[in-house]
């Protein structure tokens, strides 16, 4: 691949970047199966659940989506909630406390294909963002020592400060683009989720890479991909 074909790259975080979508899976499904437990039902959270109702998505619409999925209602709450509250606001910021504990106490190592895209986009010049649903992404990127490979990062927090809908709706991806001036067509959105996957298709992007990180190829490509690869190491190799 020409590198130098598109202006802009802009990068999911968890599972692109660094494997902590491996520590977000886990600290959900604690959290969820705990929450199960309590409640006396005997079905498990699982991977597949990960997959299909929270990959991608910012913190609570990821609860909300999941316990819908269960036919379970609780009440909404509001972010301030504490983590012990059974609301879609307390069990998000629950399963928040849990990453957060994972990450302190064993730090992050990025992936060496992604650090190697880095390193190859930062030679040719491109405009490099974050665009992550977590508002954790400062810290994640800080403790991989990546954070100052981006000059701009949309997390959580700036798109819940500027209005804009998380992702599969393609505006956080639209935001990092306008905020770097560079035109869409010209920047390459760069995803492991579905729901990411399916944002950048949506905002007509120059090119959609999907990550397969362990969603698979097939359901990578019916979100929108336009290529599909196991390791970014792959868009570096001539």
């Amino acid at each position: 691949m020409d590198l130098t074909s598109y202006r802009a790259w802009l990068f999911d975080l968890d599972g692109v970047i660094t494997p902590t979508a491996e520590i977000h899976m886990l600290a959900w499904a604690d959290m969820f199966n705990d929450f199960l437990t309590s409640r006396g039902l005997e079905d498990p959270y699982t991977d597949a659940d990960y997959f299909t109702h929270v990959d991608g998505k910012p913190r609570y619409d990821g609860v909300r989506d999941f316990l819908a999925s269960r036919g379970i209602s609780v009440p909404e709450g509001t972010p301030g909630d504490d983590p012990a509250q059974e609301t879609v606001c307390g069990l998000g910021n629950r399963k928040n406390d849990a990453f957060n504990t994972i990450i302190e106490r064993d730090g992050v190592a990025p992936y060496p294909g992604s650090v190697a895209l880095l390193d190859r986009l930062r030679d040719v010049g491109a405009r490099l963002a974050v665009v992550s649903s977590s508002k954790n992404a400062p810290q994640v990127l800080a403790a991989a020592g990546l954070a100052d490979r981006f000059e701009l990062v949309v997390d959580g927090t700036v798109a819940r400060d500027q209005g804009l809908p998380g992702k599969p709706a393609p505006d956080t991806y639209e935001y990092a683009a306008d905020s770097l001036g560079v035109a869409h067509e010209q920047s390459v959105v760069i995803e492991d989720a579905i729901s990411g996957v399916a944002a950048g298709a949506a905002g007509a992007f120059g090119l959609v890479v999907g990550v397969n990180r362990g969603v698979g190829e097939p359901a990578l490509t019916r979100a929108g991909a336009d290529v599909v690869v196991s390791d970014l190491m792959e868009l570096v190799r001539p």
